[in-house]
């Protein structure tokens, strides 16, 4: 396996609040963009934001304000000219990025919206998951303010969403995963049997990464929903809070945050830890070390790979984003 990136490059900070959100621009990724519970958006260049920085302008290129509640997710357009983000607000915005406005804001959902991206082609439509249990598809190109679809088979509120070709995969606090095939008008269901809270797609598109609040993270097989690995750890600790996990170095690693404070690598194959980290330290450590002194503060809400370059980030309670790096 190549070596897997350990050092801290980067440290965006700033925020005045847990950072629920963290995503690299499209194309050569050289640009971050960060989402808090402060109700602020803030777009970094980290290669101008070294590791011991504590300046909330290093590397601050622009601030997005139009949340009245926490930030939950972000999505950026392939051409990286417009982003989405979705929050408390129970309303999804549509940015441009240069003028830093709101182009439309889409309403419909009757809770926060946990998640919101870009799908079909051109990234002509906008697809969210909401608290009040549906997932729904906005058209970004029309003038019309009304979702074109809306699909409310969860009884539960959708936690996470990934898209494949035609297929709008969800993930649902009542422990399932549904895959609606748009083409076919067929929704698959898996049972996972915990709150799900994070879903990543192979670049294969037959593998699912899928983490619950049990704190294990599976790998499942999209076609036939048969469990291939978990990824558990007795340091690794996920049963109240809503953290992403993510596939990274060509789908060769697993990667998550966690309850109180601490990053996990994987080797996808084996199983195996390769790497803890403590985010708020920014240094590898062992997995059990000061875990007593976790506390809400201390999550790890989101951790993303760069896919251009050997690098990763991690978003944390304590407002801050470490980039990590060779």
């Amino acid at each position: 396996m190549p070596s897997f990136p350990t050092t801290p490059i980067a440290r965006l900070t700033g925020h005045a609040g847990i950072v629920h959100a963290v995503c690299y621009s499209s194309g050569s990724q050289q640009y971050i963009l960060t989402g808090s519970s402060d109700r602020s958006i803030r777009l970094f260049n980290p290669a101008k934001a070294p590791p011991n920085s504590t300046s909330p302008s290093a590397g601050l290129i622009n601030k997005y304000s139009a949340h009245g509640y926490e930030v939950l997710s972000i999505d950026v357009s392939a051409d990286n000219s417009k982003f989405v983000s979705t929050g408390g607000d129970k309303t999804v915005f549509f940015w441009d990025v240069q003028t830093a406005q709101t182009i439309k804001r889409w309403s419909g959902h009757a809770g926060r919206v946990n998640r919101g991206i870009f799908a079909g082609d051109g990234d002509s439509v906008v697809v969210t998951g909401s608290y009040d249990g549906t997932v729904k598809i906005w058209d970004t190109k029309s003038t019309n303010y009304k979702p074109i679809m809306s699909l409310d088979d969860a009884k539960d509120s959708i936690t996470d969403l990934c898209v494949f070709d035609a297929e709008i995969i969800s993930g649902c606090v009542d422990g399932r995963v549904r895959s609606y095939d748009l083409r076919m008008g067929m929704c698959q269901v898996d049972v996972i049997g915990h709150p799900v809270t994070s879903l990543s797609v192979s670049k294969k598109g037959t593998e699912l990464l899928v983490s619950s609040l049990d704190s294990t993270v599976r790998l499942m097989d999209r076609g036939n929903g048969q469990l291939l690995k978990a990824y558990r750890d007795e340091g690794f600790v996920n049963t109240e809070l809503r953290v992403r996990s993510t596939l990274g170095m060509n789908d060769s690693v697993v990667l998550s945050g966690s309850d109180d404070g601490m990053v996990f690598a994987w080797d996808l194959l084996e199983g195996n830890l390769i790497h803890s980290f403590r985010h708020a330290q920014m240094r590898e450590t062992k997995a059990n070390a000061g875990r007593a002194m976790a506390g809400k503060r201390d999550v790890v809400s989101d951790v993303v790979f760069c896919k251009t370059r050997r690098e990763w980030a991690s978003a944390g309670g304590d407002g801050n984003v470490v980039v990590w790096g060779m």
